[in-house]
């Protein structure tokens, strides 16, 4: 047997193209525990599997047939993983057990292939008679290429040491300059590193300084960053300042004082060589030690190596307070980048670093100063500018805040501040993370919005919105502008913001994408200033990217995006009932009322009438205008209920919509099975041409059996929503309720089964309606597609739906039931739930039972709902009876 699976892979190299040899790791077995088994592929190996390599970012898959000595054929999945950190070629679902030490063979010819598991011992034999080593493997060859299909041994193959050294990585001279200019971001971003460095000094002051000074006949610009922090010893310059990414910052974590440090990277320093040409550091201790650097970023781009660049570190004896002073110069070119526009942004940059929630104890002081000296800027000139954010803060309309905790509890309270007496409200309720989101730690919220119409504007100015700088109060214009330059999300941790979190228009969350969708509803961008404060990466999982662009988009940066999306559909369900009751912004209407206003001429008939009455005009005349209105009135109705018979089947196909994803699930896996085992009754079907063999003929006849009971599954499926499909709308037709129900329930029958969901209908079979049949299954729909939503965030050990019908007087009375999480009682008693735009999802369009309220109205029937101690109570009741 051993001899001869040799023999067997050798003479295979000659029906195939390409080879591909490795010995199975413990990580490709899964002895590691780490995955699944399957073959890791390196990078050099990617034709083996794929025509073009993956793309960072995106996964990339194909399934292919693989043949193995025995005969057998696996249906193998070759994987490219890109999404995330992962990087990485691997083969899955080979059907057959991996061994550590194995050499796998993988042939390949166009699409076909071929693959051989030999022991440890013949895995040696094979090398060796293809004039190969285990240096020669995790690779791939072109077959025409090894030994024994050509009787000679290629040069290249045999290979003799020529020479060998220990050497190190010598990092480029220009290498600390990519880790400055390149990494971080902007101008704004390395004053903003500055700043925190002084802040991670236990700095209570911090003052940064613009002037321009002459150096030779040129202006030249200076930035000056100077804090009152506990400075650094010559140790702490010569072996932590000097060493790019060191660790220290990480280890300690918190300051002397207890402040958590908001600079990890080790990195932040450098952000000096984006800011000029030359930086002198200048640092005093408590010691009276006073330790200067001086650097000409200019001379790492000249020398070919790091260690090429000689720098010049003195300490000094001196007398005083502890300080730490950064003088940065930069030519002329730098000077007149920082225009007034560019002062502008890096004033809101620094106002936005300061947590405007944050009360600073005298301990825990942090004041930034700007100051400008003989600067070119005329409206800077000379002037000094205490940084402190707008009291935009707390003028706020609508305002949700509190704590999720790690587990994803959150308890949050939600306040309204557009009119004076509205009493907050508390709410607890769990946070379930989905696959692809993890929790990240304990978070803590506060999210601020503000109605943006005119009296809402002018609302604002009312309450106190100041300028900080001459104290006098804005005009709307300049009210707006403020509320632009401050809008956003920011993120927090320890006081200060990750940016570009909180910046105008950077719309991490997609609120202007939802609000397109739902504009009643939703929240824009440019109506919120929020702040999201998180734990240090320990706890929470976030991790700030290196090149201070924002956190790392993983699970966590996921669980964050959800935690803090629930809480604004709490609050912009709050402030859509609020403004629709007191009717601020737009008015939404439900079709019929808009088809009805638009076509309903009584006040028009009504004014021109009583103008008539007031001038001399023949009686006939009158008639003939009245008999005119008749006529108009009569077409109008006409061109109404055909209007309305068209939006009802428009209404039919946005419910169909609804169980795309039940027909998507039902229906991928027998697509997937079609797809997974036709190739292989090709395969089968040649090799039965060939010789035949009864075991792979029973083969065939088992896997076209399971395709014709794949086949049925399609069938069931299609019978089930061709009632829902939408037709061209009918007339009234008499029809059983219980089978109206009862077709919409198989639909979501397998649904059922899914989420654990028991369903329970009590009707008389004789119950029936003069009516719409597709209209019921509107309402049905909506509602069981709403239970089955809101079961998935629920953990009942007994889901349930029930319904019960009875028809009493000739009237007939739905009843529907759940016992999931229920509605907000507010929302039930001024049918806030049924307005159109409305809606308790996150993502929701506000349709569903809005649209169920129309179809039922068009059958002379109501839907309400009540409040309920557990779940939900809809009703569908007929208001009169039209049977006949």
């Amino acid at each position: 047997m051993s001899t001869n699976i040799v023999l067997n892979a050798i003479e295979s190299l000659n029906n195939y193209n390409l080879c591909f040899l490795k010995f199975v790791s413990a990580n490709d077995s899964g002895d590691t525990g780490g995955h699944q088994d399957g073959i890791y592929i390196p990078k050099n190996a990617i034709p083996i599997l794929f025509e073009t390599p993956g793309q960072k970012g995106m996964n990339k898959e194909k399934y292919a047939a693989i043949e193995w000595a025995n005969g057998k054929i696996s249906k193998s999945r070759f994987i490219y993983y890109g999404k995330g950190s992962r990087n990485e070629y691997r083969i899955t679902r080979l059907g057959a057990k991996l061994t550590t030490g194995q050499l796998f063979i993988l042939l390949k010819n166009e699409n076909e292939y071929k693959a051989f598991l030999l022991a440890p011992e013949d895995g040696e034999k094979f090398l060796k008679q293809v004039s190969l080593d285990r240096t020669d493997t995790n690779q791939i060859f072109n077959t025409e290429d090894l030994f024994p299909l050509k009787a000679k041994k290629k040069v290249d193959s045999v290979r003799t040491k020529i020479n060998e050294g220990i050497y190190h990585i010598r990092p480029a001279g220009r290498h600390i300059l990519t880790i400055g200019r390149d990494l971080i971001k902007d101008n704004y971003a390395a004053i903003v590193e500055l700043v925190k460095n002084s802040y991670d000094a236990d700095a209570r002051n911090v003052e940064i300084l613009f002037s321009a000074i002459y150096i030779g006949a040129e202006k030249h610009l200076r930035i000056v960053v100077a804090d009152d922090g506990h400075g650094m010893d010559y140790d702490t310059v010569t072996n932590k300042w000097m060493v790019p990414s060191t660790n220290d910052k990480l280890i300690r974590k918190y300051s002397p004082s207890g402040r958590l440090m908001q600079g990890r990277k080790g990195i932040g320093r450098y952000a000096t060589a984006i800011l000029g040409n030359q930086v002198f550091l200048e640092t005093y201790n408590k010691k009276s030690e006073a330790t200067t650097v001086f650097i000409d970023w200019n001379e790492f781009e000249e020398k070919e190596y790091l260690e090429d660049v000689p720098i010049l570190i003195e300490k000094f004896n001196v007398a005083g307070p502890s300080k730490t002073v950064i003088e940065i110069t930069g030519e002329s070119a730098m000077l007149n980048s920082w225009t007034k526009e560019n002062i502008d942004s890096l004033i809101i940059e620094l106002k936005k670093l300061k947590d405007p929630r944050f009360s600073y104890t005298d301990e825990d002081e942090f004041n930034i100063t700007l100051k400008f000296s003989d600067f070119p800027v005329e409206a800077y000139d000379n002037g000094t500018y205490q940084i402190e954010p707008f009291p935009l803060f707390d003028l706020f309309d609508y305002r949700i805040s509190g704590t999720i905790s790690t587990n994803g509890v959150a308890n949050l309270t939600y306040e309204n501040k557009s009119v004076v007496g509205i009493i907050p409200e508390k709410y607890e309720y769990q946070i379930k993370f989905q696959k692809n989101e993890s929790s990240c730690g304990e978070v803590n919220l506060d999210i601020r919005v503000y109605d943006r119409e005119g009296d809402s504007i002018q609302n604002l100015i009312d309450r106190g919105l100041k300028d900080t700088i001459t104290g006098q109060a804005l005009g709307r214009l300049e009210a707006r502008r403020i509320l632009n330059e401050n809008c956003g999300i920011g993120v927090y941790r320890g006081n200060f913001r990750i940016r570009p979190y909180g910046d105008p228009g950077y719309d991490w969350l997609e609120l202007d994408k939802a609000r397109v969708q739902n504009p009643s509803m939703k929240i824009g961008s440019n109506q919120v200033i929020g702040f999201v404060d998180i734990q240090a990466e320990e706890e929470s999982g976030l991790e700030e990217k290196s090149a201070r662009d924002g956190l790392k988009e993983d699970g966590h940066y996921q669980g964050l995006k959800k935690i803090v999306s629930s809480a604004i559909v709490k609050l912009e369900q709050n402030r859509f009932q609020f403004r629709s009751r007191t009717g601020k912004g737009r008015k939404n209407q439900t079709a019929n009322e808009i088809v009805n206003s638009l076509f309903n001429l009584s006040d028009l008939k009504t004014s021109i009438e009583s103008e008539i009455e007031n001038i001399e005009i023949p009686d006939e005349v009158k008639s003939k205008v009245s008999e005119l209105f008749a006529r108009k009135e009569s077409e109008n109705t006409a061109l109404s209920e055909t209007l309305k018979r068209k939006i009802a089947e428009y209404e039919g196909q946005v419910t169909l919509g609804k169980i795309v994803n039940v027909i998507l699930h039902e229906g991928r896996k027998p697509f997937m099975y079609y797809t997974n085992h036709i190739p292989l009754i090709k395969l089968e079907a040649e090799s039965l041409k060939q010789s035949f063999n009864q075991d792979t003929l029973n083969s065939v006849i088992k896997k076209v059996d399971d395709i014709t009971f794949q086949s049925k599954i399609l069938i069931d499926l299609f019978k089930k929503i061709d009632p829902l499909a939408a037709k061209r709308r009918d007339n009234k037709e008499l029809f059983s309720v219980c089978e109206a129900i009862e077709t919409t329930r198989k639909v979501f029958e397998n649904e059922f089964g899914r989420n654990g969901i028991s369903f329970q209908l009590d009707c008389e079979p004789d119950i029936s309606f003069n009516g719409w049949k597709s209209d019921f299954y509107i309402v049905f729909t909506n509602l069981i597609e709403n239970s089955i939503y809101w079961f998935s965030d629920s953990e009942l050990d007994k889901k349930q739906i029930s319904i019960d019908v009875t028809n009493l007087g000739g009237l007939l009375k739905i009843n529907y039931y759940d016992n999931g999480i229920g509605i907000e009682p507010k929302f039930i008693e001024d049918s806030t739930i049924f307005e159109p735009g409305f809606s308790t999802k996150s993502g929701g369009t506000g349709l569903g039972l809005s649209i169920a309220g129309e179809a039922m109205e068009r059958n002379n029937c109501r839907l309400k709902a009540e409040d309920v101690d557990n779940g939900v109570h809809f009703i569908v009741e007929q208001i009169h009876n039209k049977n006949d």
